[in-house]
């Protein structure tokens, strides 16, 4: 324990404390990337959104990586900026991250509200994050580019979908169980600061056992990675243009330019990743 009172609370933990400020320069970081992602970043909206969500859960480490890979060092540079390959597989991470961990966090603090044994709240949790990733933040962003058909955009994201929210799901869950069951039972408890640094970790470790299978997706063209409304419309570009971007190519540059797929602008809405 501290002699550390703040008001009529205290003394901290040291856990306590550390959170404290983790969760200071949480509410600074997504103030900067909300306030950047929205009013100098051309990203299309849907991933505005996901950087926001992911920097709920992560603070520092993913303003920095927003900063890394997202941020527009310069007007009109963004398009150049985010095409390494990495950038683009970390785009679509931070999309099925943002979806995902939403989902699993809630139904977490649900569970664990009611007191429910922690092998029914795995099985509530799973069900939730892949149904909000999967329904929401995949499906509901790409009906339009599925001929406005919202059922046909779950078929389309099904896989995809499945496979990278089960490789964040094989780094979260087991820092959820460990980091929940142990020592200090406070991190059961959502009214407590533990649980929700505990869902911090587990997010931080999901987003990193995902990137993985993302670069994988993203590169053989079944998920989308970054782009900007400039380049794609304000929702994205069909996923038979991102198999193109990455299909390796003997043809003259000429050649591969003519060949390349157009891509919408205006109104056409897809899901990122």
């Amino acid at each position: 324990m501290t002699d550390i009172r703040i008001g009529p609370w205290g003394p901290f933990p040291w856990v306590d404390l550390v959170l404290l400020v983790w969760f200071a320069l949480t509410a600074f970081s997504v103030a900067y990337v909300a306030w950047d992602a929205y009013r100098n970043n051309p990203e299309m909206t849907v991933m505005k959104w996901g950087w926001v969500l992911v920097t709920l859960f992560l603070g520092p480490i993913s303003l920095a990586l927003y900063v890394l890979s997202c941020k527009e060092p310069a007007p009109g540079t963004h398009e150049e900026f985010i095409k390494p390959l990495w950038k683009q597989a970390l785009g679509s991470t931070i999309h099925c991250v943002a979806g995902d961990a939403t989902g699993i966090v809630a139904a977490a603090a649900v569970t664990a509200a009611l007191g429910l044994a922690m092998q029914i709240d795995l099985i509530v949790e799973y069900i939730a994050g892949f149904s909000f990733g999967l329904l929401v933040f995949q499906s509901l962003f790409m009906k339009d580019m599925m001929g406005g058909s919202y059922l046909k955009a779950v078929r389309h994201s099904l896989v995809p979908e499945w496979l990278s929210m089960n490789f964040m799901m094989a780094g979260m869950f087991p820092t959820m169980v460990v980091l929940m069951m142990g020592r200090d039972m406070r991190a059961m408890d959502p009214t407590q600061l533990t649980f929700w640094g505990a869902m911090s970790a587990a997010v931080g470790v999901g987003l990193l056992t995902a990137f993985p299978i993302n670069v994988w997706l993203v590169q053989k063209g079944l998920k989308h990675g970054m782009g900007t409304v400039r380049a794609l419309g304000q929702g994205g570009h069909s996923l038979e243009a991102e198999r193109a971007r990455w299909k390796p190519s003997n043809d003259a540059p000429g050649q591969k330019a003519a060949a390349a797929p157009s891509m919408p602008t205006g109104h056409d809405m897809g899901a990122m990743g």
